[in-house]
């Protein structure tokens, strides 16, 4: 294969809470609605923002973590993008050189144009010199322009780009209004099917930012070459043909990477989803995957599930392969808060008033390491021994590993195509 061409934008700012997320799908809704093919990615291990951000552009949004994903596997979906689309856009993670790896790190790495949205309330011509200074940290970035976030009229508008230096371009502006906030709870915004007029808030927001434009248009980066990728996935390799992994998939479990989806497939597996808040039985399945999501704020209805309890118990017992990520494992553990729960694992969760477990994991199993991501704020309580332990990037002990039977619990959230293999033995016998 040979490299791609694409107009491409990584959207960063100086931190968190300055409406990356809600500007990236405003600019992807503005360019798709002007009849152009967009690919929208997040950068990090999030699930919250590719949900807004798969409703802006209309297909899957895809992760980009140096760290969790690698670099061969970002050039590969960059390049296949680049193949289907008119536009990439990118939502950076936390500020622009927060994290190790950063979204400047990716931005540089494949000489992706960034822009920078700064919540502008409170300020006027110091928006100026943050974005000069953002920009000029790291000569080696592509400065694409800024837009200022929660402005308070057209005349602070007109103030913000009238600081700007002369080589920095500006990009438009987003006012403060209701009518396109996104509502927040303690893992991030609200799930994409939670917000009932998400399509109204994302249209309202890339209308906003037109009207901003001197002539109402939205201008397109400049197109960024991508290298096409070096090795591709052997078609012979299907360990899992034959087989049907069901994936537990609702309100209470949501979190799930569409990279993984596709990475099954392509080891052979049939998917089946099912959802154990409201279905009374399993599917016929070699195999079960629980993701994470929301259980605790689900809890009285999954415990009230006795018939999807009782399924469970029986498919254990019956010693079918099961994989429980975080929401996943406190669902599958005796209780949540003293709220009874399906009772597969010893101990229990409890929730907690800050963050447990936060970052990308690496976890070395059989078949060789399998990276992950983590993020919770629940806490478990158990007295099953560990299978082991993950490590984080930093070497140090992470998040524990259970297998109790058929079942592996963690509350690791694993990347599968880091390691098809590894993935693909979570789910044999």
């Amino acid at each position: 294969m040979v490299a791609a061409a694409c107009p491409a934008l990584l959207v960063s700012a100086p931190a968190s809470n300055q409406g990356k997320t809600l500007v990236t799908a405003a600019l992807a809704r503005a360019w798709r609605d002007s009849g152009l093919r967009v690919r929208g990615f997040k950068c990090g291990p999030d699930f919250l923002d590719p949900m807004i951000l798969a409703t802006a552009t209309g297909h899957p949004v895809y992760n980009l973590d140096l760290a969790m994903n690698g670099e061969a596997d970002i050039q590969a979906r960059l390049h296949q993008a680049a193949l289907d689309a008119d536009v990439i856009i990118i939502e950076g993670v936390m500020g622009l050189y927060d994290g190790a790896p950063s979204s400047a790190d990716i931005a540089e790495r494949f000489r992706i144009p960034v822009a920078l949205t700064v919540d502008a309330a409170g300020m006027a011509q110091t928006f100026g010199a943050l974005a000069a200074g953002l920009y000029r940290y790291r000569p080696a970035l592509i400065p694409a322009g800024v837009i200022g976030n929660r402005t308070g009229s057209s005349h602070h508008a007109d103030l913000l780009r009238q600081s700007l230096p002369a080589d920095i371009p500006w990009l438009g502006a987003l006012p403060k209004s209701d009518t396109f906030s996104l509502p927040e709870r303690h893992l991030g915004l609200h799930r994409a099917d939670e917000i009932d007029d998400l399509e109204q808030r994302i249209s309202a927001a890339a209308l906003a930012l037109l009207a901003s434009q001197p002539d109402g248009k939205l201008p397109l980066p400049p197109a960024t070459d991508f290298a096409a990728p070096a090795h591709t996935p052997a078609d012979s390799f299907r360990p899992l043909a034959g087989k049907t992994i069901a994936i537990a998939r609702d309100a209470a479990f949501c979190f799930i990477y569409p990279a993984n989806l596709d990475c099954l497939r392509e080891l052979g597996a049939s998917l089946e989803f099912f959802s154990p808040l409201h279905d009374q039985a399993l599917p016929a399945a070699d195999a079960l995957w629980f993701p994470g999501g929301y259980p605790e704020i689900h809890a009285a209805t999954l415990s009230a599930n006795a018939a999807m309890r009782e399924a469970l118990q029986l498919a254990w017992q019956a010693g079918i392969p099961m994989l429980a990520e975080c929401g996943g494992m406190m669902a599958l553990s005796e209780a949540i808060d003293s709220t009874p729960m399906f009772g597969l694992l010893p101990g229990s969760t409890s929730m907690q008033p800050r963050f447990q477990g936060l970052g990308v994991q690496f976890a070395d199993f059989a078949d060789g390491r399998l990276n992950a991501h983590t993020f919770h704020y629940s806490r478990m309580e158990t007295t099953l021994p560990p299978m082991h332990s993950a490590i984080t990037q930093r070497g140090k002990p992470g998040e524990a590993i259970y297998r109790h039977g058929s079942l592996t619990a963690s509350y690791l959230h694993f990347y599968f195509p880091s390691n098809p293999q590894a993935a693909a033995a979570l789910f044999s016998a």
